[in-house]
């Protein structure tokens, strides 16, 4: 391989069990070709909204960064949102049109820095957890699954949502 090559890998990782060592490489791997898919959009370009029933680039991070808090409350914390969370991640959760209303402006450090902040507690927390805790039964959208599951899922959900989002990059006006 050469030396500017990447290493690509699903693989145990330092601090973790072997299992959440796995997920936590697919985790790293599903945020770093996000990232690499935002890199040097203007804040114009991160509000640009394709269509009437479109999200904008800057609300589909920012749903990731939701959907991934949303799991750590329900998962680490065994509880549901309370008022106060749900109105701070209501609109970015959701997407839509209250996301269409409220979710621009901001520049993509924003975004970065909510998914960074997210992120490292969930890291933290799968540092107390075992490969056991993974296979435990949880409630998602009201079917029986399990951590395990829930946790593809969210990267899942991103990887889904970056595709958008390659999608709309290439709608992008070129006036902004």
């Amino acid at each position: 391989m050469k030396a500017d090559s990447k290493t690509y890998k699903i693989k145990t990782m330092d601090g973790y069990t072997p299992q959440i060592g796995h997920l936590v490489s697919m985790m790293d791997y599903a945020r770093y070709t996000t990232l690499d898919a935002v890199k040097g959009l203007t804040t114009e370009q991160l509000d640009y909204i394709p269509n009437k029933d479109g999200n904008s680039i800057g609300a589909l991070l920012l749903h990731m960064a939701a959907v991934e808090f949303g799991f750590q409350i329900e998962l680490f914390d065994k509880r549901k949102p309370n008022k106060q969370e749900i109105e701070a991640w209501g609109a970015a959760y959701q997407i839509g049109d209250k996301g269409r209303k409220t979710i621009k402006g901001y520049p993509l450090e924003f975004y970065i820095n909510k998914l960074e902040e997210v992120r490292y507690r969930t890291l933290e927390e799968f540092k107390k957890r075992t490969d056991e805790w993974l296979y435990e039964e949880a409630l998602w959208d009201n079917n029986v699954s399990n951590n395990y599951f829930i946790w593809f899922h969210t990267f899942e959900d991103e990887i889904n949502h970056r595709g958008q989002i390659r999608i709309i990059k290439k709608m992008l006006p070129t006036s902004i």
